[in-house]
C-alpha cells in the first residue's frame, strides 16, 4: 500500500532548551528560558484544502499563565476571503494564551478558497512578544509562512520501518511530502521516457542474467540450473556485478539490454527475484533486511509501439503470460509486479519527489552488496547533489553555507552521491557531523541538507531523521 503524507517535525530540542545562569560566582541558582517556536518553518499553501494545524511549541511546561502574540503579514491574500484563523486576527495579530501546565499552542488555519484562485498567496506568521513570568525568549523558529513557494525547510524523519526497512520512502523537499511503499511491493521498472529499459528492485536484491534463447517456453529448469549460485548479490564475486543494474542509475547500463525494435535481437532472462520483508526483528543495532527467498521467473520484454510487452513465467513453465505496459511521461518509472501480476504506480510523479530513502545494491571490491539506511536522488526527475566534509580547508559548516557558496560544477546526478556517505555501521554506529549535502530539484531550489540520526533512543537502526533548508 501506498502512504501520502505531509510531514512536520520538530527542529532540535535543544535550540529551546536555552538556559542561562545569572552569576554562578555569587550562588544565584540556574534559571531555564521559557522558550516559544513554530513547530515548522513553513507549509505548503497546495497542501490546504481545507484546515492545517499551525504549532507552537513551549520549551519547557508552562508554570503559569500568559499571553503570546503573534503578527500576521500577507501577499496577495486576505483574511476572511482568502483564509481565516482561529482565534481570530485582530488589526494584524493574533493573541494566543498561553495556559499553565500546556506544552504549546496553536493556530488553525482555514483555507476559503479551493481549488485556489491564484498561486502566489502568501501569509506569514511572526511571533513579537512572549508575556510570560520574567524569563522568556524567541528563539528557533520564529517565523512561519503558508505560501505556494517552496518549503524554507524543517525536519523530517522518513518512516522506513525500524531495523527491517520495509519501506521505501519518497520525499519531496519543496512540500515536505512523503511517501511510503513497501518494497517488496514491485518488481521491475520500466522507463517512460525515450529510451527503452527495464530496471530491477535492487531494494530486494534482485539480479538476473541473459539467457540464449529467444522463445520463452523452451527455456528448462536444466538451461539455468547451473547459474543459480552466480545470479545473486552478495556473492563475494566481482564477476556478479554484471547480473545488476549500475548503481549509478546510467540507464546504458542496466543489467537487461535496451529493448530493441527487432524482436529477434531481444533474449530471455533468467530472474532472481530477490528476497521477502523478513519477518524476525534483528538485535539492537543491526538490520535485517532479507527474509526468505521469493525464487526464480524467466522473462523476455519486447517493444510494441512506444511500449512494452513482458512476457513471463515460472522458470519450468511450458507457456507465458503477458502484460502490455504502457510508458506514461509524467513518471520516472511504470511498475510492474509478479505477485499481484499488475501494473502498479508505485513513485510519485518524476516532479513531485527529490529523495528516496531506501535498501540499496551497491558495488564494492567484493561486486555487488546490498546497503541499508541508503538515500538516492532523482536522477530521472533531474535532481542532483553533491557532499560537503566541513573538517577539509576552506570548506563552511553547514549553518555558515549560503547561496554564494555554491559550486554547480559539483553536482551530480549520481544515485550515490548521498547514498550511506553520512555514516559508519561497521565499527559501531557513527553518524558523520561533519558531512552535509546541498541538492538542487528539478525546479532549481537549492537546498542544504545534513543526517541527524538514524537511530532511536533504543539504539535500533531504521529510524532516519534529517534537516534541510532551502538556500537563498
Amino acid at each position: 500500500m501506498k502512504k501520502v503524507h505531509y510531514i512536520g517535525f520538530v527542529i532540535l530540542m535543544s535550540i529551546l532548551w536555552i538556559s542561562c545562569e545569572k552569576d554562578s560566582k555569587s550562588g544565584n541558582e540556574y534559571q531555564k528560558y521559557f522558550v516559544a517556536a513554530f513547530a515548522e518553518e513553513s507549509a505548503s499553501y497546495s497542501q490546504i484544502s481545507d484546515d492545517y494545524k499551525i504549532e507552537i511549541l513551549y520549551s519547557e511546561i508552562a508554570l503559569a499563565d500568559g499571553t503570546l502574540t503573534v503578527k500576521i503579514n500577507e501577499r496577495n491574500a486576505k483574511e476572511g476571503i482568502d483564509y481565516t484563523t482561529i482565534p481570530e486576527i485582530v488589526n494584524q495579530e493574533i493573541k494566543l494564551p498561553i495556559i499553565k501546565g500546556s506544552k504549546g499552542t496553536e493556530i488553525l488555519f482555514k483555507n476559503l478558497i479551493y481549488p485556489f484562485d491564484r498561486d502566489d498567496k502568501t501569509v506569514q506568521f511572526e511571533i513579537t512578544s512572549i508575556d510570560y513570568l520574567d524569563f522568556s525568549s524567541i528563539q528557533g523558529y520564529s517565523v512561519m509562512m503558508v505560501s505556494f513557494d517552496a518549503s524554507l525547510g524543517g525536519v523530517i524523519a522518513p518512516n522506513i520501518g525500524g531495523a527491517r526497512e520495509q519501506n521505501q520512502v519518497y520525499v519531496e523537499l519543496s512540500s515536505k511530502n512523503t511517501t511510503e511503499i513497501q518494497r517488496d511491493d514491485w518488481d521491475l521498472a520500466f522507463y517512460s521516457g525515450d529510451d527503452n529499459r527495464v530496471k530491477l528492485n535492487g531494494s530486494i536484491y534482485m539480479a538476473v542474467a541473459e539467457l540464449n534463447f529467444t522463445n520463452i517456453d523452451l527455456v528448462e529448469k536444466s538451461d539455468v540450473s547451473n547459474l543459480e549460485k552466480d545470479v545473486a548479490i552478495g556473492t563475494f564475486d566481482p564477476i556478479n556485478v554484471k547480473y545488476i543494474d549500475h548503481p549509478s542509475g546510467e540507464l546504458a547500463q542496466t543489467a537487461i539490454a535496451e529493448v530493441s525494435e527487432n524482436d529477434v535481437e531481444n533474449k530471455v532472462y533468467l530472474v532472481n527475484l530477490g528476497f521477502d520483508i523478513p519477518v524476525e526483528e534483528p538485535f539492537v543495532g543491526s538490520v535485517n533486511v532479507s527474509g526468505k527467498s521469493r525464487g526464480w521467473k524467466k522473462i523476455r520484454v519486447l517493444k510494441r509501439d512506444n511500449d512494452y510487452l513482458l512476457q513471463y513465467a515460472d522458470v519450468n513453465a511450458s507457456t507465458h503470460k503477458e502484460v502490455l505496459i504502457t510508458k506514461n511521461n509524467a513518471y520516472n518509472f511504470q511498475f510492474f509486479s509478479f505477485n499481484t501480476e499488475e501494473v502498479l504506480k508505485i513513485e510519485p510523479a518524476k516532479s513531485k519527489w527529490d529523495l528516496n530513502f531506501t535498501v540499496f545494491t551497491n558495488i564494492n571490491d567484493a561486486g555487488s552488496y546490498g546497503y541499508s539506511d541508503f538515500i538516492s536522488n532523482n536522477r530521472y526527475g533531474g535532481v542532483k547533489a553533491y557532499l560537503i566534509d566541513s573538517n577539509q580547508n576552506k570548506n563552511k559548516s553547514y549553518d555558515q553555507f549560503g547561496i554564494k557558496d555554491i559550486n554547480e560544477s559539483l553536482f551530480e546526478f549520481d544515485l550515490r552521491t548521498i547514498g550511506s556517505s553520512w555514516r559508519e555501521v561497521a565499527d559501531g554506529k557513527k553518524l558523520f557531523n561533519n558531512v552535509y549535502y546541498v541538492i538542487k530539484d528539478a525546479k532549481g531550489n537549492y537546498y542544504k541538507m545534513r543526517m541527524l540520526t538514524f537511530l532511536n533512543e533504543k539504539g535500533e537502526r531504521g529510524y532516519p531523521k534529517f534537516e534541510y533548508k532551502l538556500i537563498k
